[in-house]
């Protein structure tokens, strides 16, 4: 029984574990908001899905642009937790101010101001998660981390239906209580997390400029990868599917808790796959759910049917955007993994700018169908790319 549990536990440091319970915290938080959040703008506020589109695209964009630029500050200083910490504190700051939207314009403003948190803590978290164990531990360490981080994401959206449903509080006093697990992750990470210099790593040697280089093969990845994310554009678009199909709020809610719970239960286990399996192979898998599922949305009309792609869609998650991170790990070297990680996350994050805005214009002027197929066909061929791509060592 010892040996079992220790063999689970390999890999799992102490920065990985609290760093998967500050994200779980912080994901109770956001999710609270997030399956709800569309439904507000267009429900409440009258906000048309262009301004939706619009709202979603600048939010993710600012993100990317910040992800890609803390990553690689965090190599330059030699500190990750800094630019973490500020990070989760940015985002809990952002929870209240949807409170006082009366417009669409400060829930742009709340949406800008928690993504700019995202932006400047997650590439530097991701990297002290790599740092913070051995590298054939990556694909456990993340898929440990995305497993609690989606297990707030279940959490969030309960709390908030039964907080709408049950106690009857309304959508401000919703925005205002999703602050108090938000702070609460912030303090959890000043308190435990520390810098940590990865396992057995020794000291690199800067190039010319004073950074490592991104290899050759992490830029093809990005590539293979890239052409995926021009079709992933954000959750609010099935979520409104679904409102579409019939679900009133509490099914909307339910089916998006459906896609979380499966999420969380299959990313430890396909992270650990992608240790023993490989990253392609495992991703691949992964992206080709994602094209089969986003042809189902672009398809059904039936609830039944709906509820069901909400849960398959949780195994895309867990084998594609888990293992993209170890993936990245693997193409990476310590010197320069927060810029690398930043490059991905900036790239993959301004594309799906341009994704959730030309899935509202698809949306509004072609067909609500039409964003759901221009998804699955990126779908499957980044799935084609991705098993091209020569073995990384």
């Amino acid at each position: 029984m010892v040996s079992r549990w220790l063999t689970l536990k390999e890999g799992l440091s102490r920065n990985v574990v609290v760093l998967s319970v500050v994200s779980g915290l912080t994901d109770v938080s956001s999710e609270m908001l997030y399956p709800i959040l569309p439904l507000f703008l267009t429900g409440v506020l009258g906000a048309p899905m262009t301004v939706v589109g619009l709202i979603e695209g600048i939010a993710e964009a600012t993100a990317s642009i910040l992800k890609a630029a803390s990553g690689w500050w965090s190599d330059r200083v030699s500190a990750r937790k800094p630019f973490t910490l500020w990070g989760y504190g940015l985002s809990a700051i952002s929870k209240p101010l949807l409170a006082l939207a009366s417009t669409w314009h400060l829930v742009l403003l709340s949406r800008f101001l928690d993504r700019v948190g995202k932006g400047v803590r997650t590439s530097a978290r991701d990297a002290l998660i790599a740092d913070s164990t051995g590298s054939r531990h990556w694909g456990k360490a993340f898929g440990f981390h995305r497993a609690m981080d989606t297990a707030g994401a279940a959490i969030g959206p309960l709390l908030a239906l039964y907080l709408l449903e049950m106690r009857h509080v309304s959508y401000q006093g919703v925005f205002i209580l999703a602050f108090v697990p938000a702070i609460a992750g912030v303090l959890v990470l000043a308190a435990f997390v520390q810098e940590a210099r990865p396992p057995g790593s020794p000291h690199s040697h800067h190039s010319k400029e004073g950074t490592v280089p991104l290899s050759p093969g992490f830029k093809r990845f990005l590539l293979a990868y890239g052409v995926f994310a021009v079709g992933n554009s954000s959750d609010v678009f099935i979520l409104l599917k679904a409102k579409d199909a019939g679900f009133s709020t509490t099914a909307v809610i339910l089916a998006y808790v459906g896609y979380n719970l499966v999420y969380a239960l299959a990313a430890a286990p396909a992270g650990w796959l992608s240790d023993r399996l490989g990253r392609a192979r495992t991703m691949a898998f992964g992206l080709a759910v994602f094209s089969a599922v986003y042809l189902g949305f672009a398809l059904a009309s039936s609830q039944a049917a709906l509820f069901l792609l909400f849960a398959v869609y949780g195994v895309y998650a867990a084998f594609a955007e888990n293992v993209a991170k170890a993936m990245v790990a693997d193409l990476s070297v310590p010197e320069n993994r927060g810029a690398a990680m930043g490059a991905f996350q900036g790239t993959t994050g301004l594309l799906a700018f341009v994704a959730s805005a030309l899935a509202g214009l698809l949306w509004t002027h072609v067909s609500p169908a039409t964003p759901f197929i221009l998804a699955s066909a990126c779908g499957v061929l980044s799935a084609g790319l991705v098993l091209a791509l020569p073995p990384h060592k």
